[in-house]
Order: structure tokens, then C-alpha cells, then sequence
């Protein structure tokens, strides 16, 4: 059973979620010859405040 698990900044609509969670399963159904039934995705959203780009949090850098 393939477990994959992305990390993403958070904020975004759940409606991306859901296609990442898509679109992710259809490749790693495909890539790796696995039904999507047993394709699992995490999806862990990370605090601006917690992911740091070139020494600032990714608030700092308002983005």
C-alpha cells in the first residue's frame, strides 16, 4: 500500500486539497501499477509561522 505525504503551506481552499489528494493517487496509482483504493495520501498543512525560507518564516516573508 503506497503511503504518500506532502507537506504545504497552509491557507489554501480545500478544494486544492482535494485535487492535490487527486491527482497524487492517479500518479502513484499509475507510476507504481497500484489500485487507487490502496493508494493513501496525508496531506499536512504547516503554519507560515513554522517554515522558514532563507532564514525567515514564510509570515516574515509575506508570503
Amino acid at each position: 500500500m503506497p503511503i504518500l505525504t506532502v507537506r504545504v503551506l497552509e491557507g489554501r481552499p480545500p478544494e486544492k486539497i482535494e485535487a492535490l489528494i487527486s491527482a497524487l493517487t492517479e500518479a502513484a496509482s499509475r507510476v507504481l501499477d497500484a489500485p487507487a483504493e490502496s493508494v493513501r495520501v496525508l496531506v499536512e498543512e504547516v503554519p507560515r509561522t513554522h517554515w522558514g525560507i532563507g532564514g525567515q518564516s514564510a509570515a516574515a516573508r509575506g508570503r
